[in-house]
């Protein structure tokens, strides 16, 4: 494994771009996800295909790789009928499938563990819900076991994601004390709000004293959205922001397919940039074409 900084020194010298959608890369390389588990399957069936799609991001400019775990769940593996001791095995997978393809090249690459939602792991699209009827401490508990397996397996961050609300917020952060790495957390926001209906700055302001938390912004959202989450973001907290939205299209979950137009921009990055973001990537629906020009034009802005 080569060296690299810590991503808060790297955040602090410049803009980082990050990788776009896992889940289409591996369609696009073949892939078959109609499960549950999504692209956390192929963890155990066929690694070495998250291993290449991690690969076509970095070959496209991705230099902060996200893992395959959003949907890699204890509760979702035990419907499957795997372990806890395979479960955290094939958790450990993804930052190591990531790593791989990080050590593959000369550049610089940091790989962010993804933690999603409650919602994820339920498969029924409720992460753009929240409001799970669970309490802090109830959702602290489903997520600090695989928290504690995921900070093990040695990334250099944990990118707690499309978070629905401050409840959930509140959760992943405590969960995440004491791990030993850093957290970026990323709300999915919809109307300038949290998905739950909530006031945005107040969502962000649960990460602000919070010394672990290295960036704070929004994901898996319409790229319209981004630019005012980014300048709240940054304004509430004073930290680095994290934004990578979709494409612009929108899941339909009880269809499972994408609804919709592409509208992400990549030459909307320069704004972003401007308005505070260090961490600019996208998420679903977004390709390594996508990321290759969003990191050409923060190029040409530099």
């Amino acid at each position: 494994m080569k060296p690299v900084p810590a991503l808060a020194e790297a955040l602090g010298a410049g803009v980082l771009v990050l990788d776009g959608g896992l889940s289409n890369q591996l369609e696009a390389q073949g892939c078959d996800l109609s499960d549950a588990l999504w692209s956390a399957r192929l963890l155990a069936d066929a690694p070495e295909q998250i291993e290449a799609a991690h690969a076509a991001y970095v070959r496209a400019g991705a230099r902060v790789l996200i893992t395959s775990s959003y949907q890699a769940t204890f509760e979702g593996f035990a419907r499957r009928g795997v372990g806890r001791e395979e479960a955290a095995r094939l958790l450990a997978r993804s930052v190591e499938l990531a790593r791989a393809a990080a050590d593959g090249v000369r550049e610089e690459v940091w790989v962010a563990a993804s933690v999603g939602p409650y919602g994820a792991m339920l498969a029924d699209g409720s992460e753009y819900r929240g409001r799970y009827g669970l309490s802090v401490r109830e959702l602290e508990a489903f997520h600090r076991p695989r928290i504690e397996v995921l900070a093990a397996a040695g990334p250099d961050v944990l990118a707690l994601e499309t978070v629905p609300d401050v409840v959930e917020a509140e959760a992943l952060l405590r969960a995440a004390e004491g791990c030993g790495v850093p957290v970026w957390l990323s709300y999915t926001v919809g109307g300038g709000r949290t998905r739950a209906g909530q006031d945005l700055a107040e969502a962000f302001a649960v990460a602000a004293e919070n010394e672990g938390v290295v960036a704070v912004g929004v994901n898996c959202c319409d790229p319209a959205e981004a630019g005012a989450a980014v300048e709240l973001a940054a304004a509430v907290t004073g930290k680095p922001a994290v934004v990578y939205p979709n494409s612009g299209e929108r899941w339909d979950a009880g269809a499972r397919g994408w609804r919709g137009d592409m509208a992400f921009d990549p030459a909307r990055a320069t704004t972003w940039a401007a308005a505070g973001a260090r961490l600019v990537g996208g998420c679903c629906r977004v390709d390594p074409a996508t990321i290759t020009a969003l990191a050409g034009s923060l190029t040409t802005e530099d």
